[in-house]
């Protein structure tokens, strides 16, 4: 018999983690050092494997809004103040490079931003990344949002919000709820549109990025734009 083996296996999840690293724990696992106690009748690792089901995934669970939350027998407001925590710290460590460094050689990290963003909703929503002259990020708004077919984007809205924020640059990203990744003709249409109403004030609309299915295509690198 492995000694050291069955040693790992019975060490709790903490112990392990600091032990061997977090590569070796399950997400349940990883969620139950999170949430720290179970429920009455459920250990905790028990009740995170529960709930990872429930959700179908940690995905799912970390974009679950509060009032969802709320709903969810077992967890209390200390639990949920922990998973809400725990999404926005997920959030902000990807947002912190693209504020902090320029952009223009970060596609890949601004594709996982996007998706961590729109990747879980259901219906279709625009985003709109508003740069400074350094092509930094200075702040994310949804512009729209729509039924599951379609999110409308007004250009005056657009306009008005690129001036609030003196932004010398634009990303868009929406999302596929469909789960298909090729631009319709209405998002190239929009698209050129919006890219031509901001050029009247010497804003640049650099991208539109289509994200579903845990995936991001740029508009741009596909010549649409």
């Amino acid at each position: 018999m492995d000694i050291s083996r069955m040693d790992s296996q019975q060490l709790r999840p903490r112990e392990r983690l600091l032990k061997h690293g977090p590569k070796i724990l399950t997400t349940s696992e990883l969620l139950a050092i999170i949430l720290n106690t179970g429920t009455k009748g459920n250990d905790v690792i028990t009740f995170c494997q529960q709930l990872l089901s429930n959700f179908g995934g940690i995905r799912a669970l970390l974009n679950t809004t509060n009032e969802e939350l709320q709903l969810v027998k077992g967890l209390g407001n200390t639990k949920i103040a922990q998973l809400l925590a725990l999404k926005e710290l997920a959030a902000r460590s990807l947002e912190e490079p693209l504020r902090e460094k320029t952009i223009l050689h970060q596609s890949t990290i601004v594709k996982k931003y996007c998706i961590h963003n729109l990747g879980h909703l259901e219906i279709e929503h625009c985003h709109a990344l508003m740069l400074n002259k350094a092509f930094k990020l200075m702040h994310t708004e949804t512009v729209a949002q729509g039924t599951i077919d379609q999110a409308q984007i007004y250009p005056r809205e657009m306009v008005k919000l690129a001036l609030r924020f003196n932004a010398s640059y634009i990303i868009l990203a929406h999302n596929h709820p469909s789960g298909n990744l090729t631009p319709s003709d209405a998002d190239i249409q929009i698209t050129s549109i919006l890219k031509d109403a901001l050029a009247l004030l010497n804003i640049k609309l650099l991208d539109h990025l289509i994200i579903a299915n845990g995936q991001a295509i740029s508009m741009a690198e596909q010549g649409l734009m």
